[in-house]
């Protein structure tokens, strides 16, 4: 197996920079996914580690050798397209055998080779079968088993489960990691779903117009976000935002706005600053996930961290409900348990859990993080 390194690529069409100095190190045995929105450019750097694109500038090495005028056959990697990419007149056997063939590998070498790549994949009772005669789910499976004999250094995958159905995507999303596990091997694989990139993966790159913005293991990435987009974009419910200003009323920092005031935790070794050490209110978006947003029928006792909100809408998820609410002129979505009874139209008292607030520069959009750090800065 082997590592994959990039240094600074960038990848332009004419005039039109679709990567912008991409640096990413994937270690040996690595899973690393690339995730982001279409059109981000994670397809066109797969691509380009694959040499199916040529790079406009950097350099890409896979183990200690740099590939970037050697061609796809000698990179020793395997790719796995979205579309299958099977010959339809061949049968499952012939279309895995296809690659080893070319090669004039010995007959008793290929017959080994595909019949273990059968058996890890369960496919042997299709082996003479063509593709129109197999399932969706069966088809990825010969794709992956056609890369798989060919005992590659570094698998690709670009988004190869988008065809399928929810059920089979699921299916093949635990096929996926236990082939990982057993196989011991480098994959780097392109997807738009953050579900597949959350179970997959063991670390994340999070890409957006053509940059990468975050890299980190699938904790890190969902529980301390680099910057708006990563936040916005890893969870499911997506993280709710809300502007206002971080400033300190003597009691530590607060988010306020025209109708919130929510203390923030300050870390353990963190000092209260002077009074005229206080900085202005600094314009900020906090984050807050559903999952983090309690909410309760308000009560002549409720204190002013508690939020008054209305319910819009309730939807109900079996075990759970999401409340569609609205606090002033801003709209928050909590994820609640189903026994909650309030219904559309109902007032509410809200709260967050203050320890897993994220706090957002308004202009710059990154991260601000008040660890080991004086208040206000």
């Amino acid at each position: 197996m082997a590592s994959v390194t990039l240094r600074s690529v960038s990848k332009r069409y004419k005039d039109n920079e679709v990567l912008h100095d991409v640096s990413l190190d994937i270690a040996d045995n690595e899973f690393m996914i690339l995730v982001g929105p279409s059109g981000c450019g994670k397809s066109t750097l797969l691509r380009m580690v694959a040499g199916l694109e040529e790079i406009s500038e950097g350099e890409i090495s896979i183990g200690e050798k740099i590939v970037n005028h050697l061609p796809p056959r000698d990179r020793e990697i395997a790719m796995v397209f979205q579309d299958y990419a099977l010959y339809p007149h061949m049968t499952v056997e012939e279309n895995m055998s296809f690659g080893l063939r070319l090669r004039k590998m010995p007959r008793p070498e290929i017959d080994s080779r595909v019949g273990e790549a059968a058996n890890i994949l369960q496919i042997k009772p299709l082996m003479s079968r063509t593709p129109r005669q197999i399932s969706g789910g069966q088809r990825q499976r010969v794709a992956i088993g056609r890369a798989i004999v060919r005992k590659p250094k570094v698998f690709l995958f670009d988004e190869p489960l988008s065809n399928l159905d929810a059920k089979l995507r699921e299916e093949m999303r635990i096929e996926i990691a236990k082939l990982h596990q057993r196989l011991r091997t480098t994959i780097v694989y392109v997807t738009h779903d953050q579900v597949e990139a959350m179970t997959l993966g063991s670390r994340i790159a999070v890409v957006n117009a053509g940059r990468i913005q975050q890299v980190g293991t699938p904790e890190e990435v969902f529980c301390r976000p680099a910057n708006l987009f990563v936040a916005g974009f890893i969870g499911s419910p997506t993280m709710n935002f809300v502007e206002g200003s971080l400033l300190d009323e003597g009691d530590g920092p607060r988010f306020k706005n025209e109708i919130m005031s929510v203390r923030i935790p300050m870390p353990l070794d963190a000092e209260t600053p002077k009074v005229e050490e206080r900085a202005a209110p600094r314009p900020v978006v906090m984050g807050i996930r559903p999952d983090d947003v309690y909410a309760k029928p308000p009560e002549p006792a409720d204190g002013p961290d508690l939020v008054p909100a209305s319910i819009e809408v309730a939807e109900l998820l079996g075990h759970r409900k999401n409340l569609h609410l609205k606090a002033g002129e801003t709209k928050l979505l909590a994820t609640v348990d189903a026994a909650f009874v309030g219904k559309p139209g109902e007032k509410v008292s809200i709260w967050f859990n203050a320890t897993r607030l994220h706090l957002f520069d308004k202009t710059t959009q990154e991260r601000i993080s008040l660890e080991g750090r004086r208040f206000p800065r």
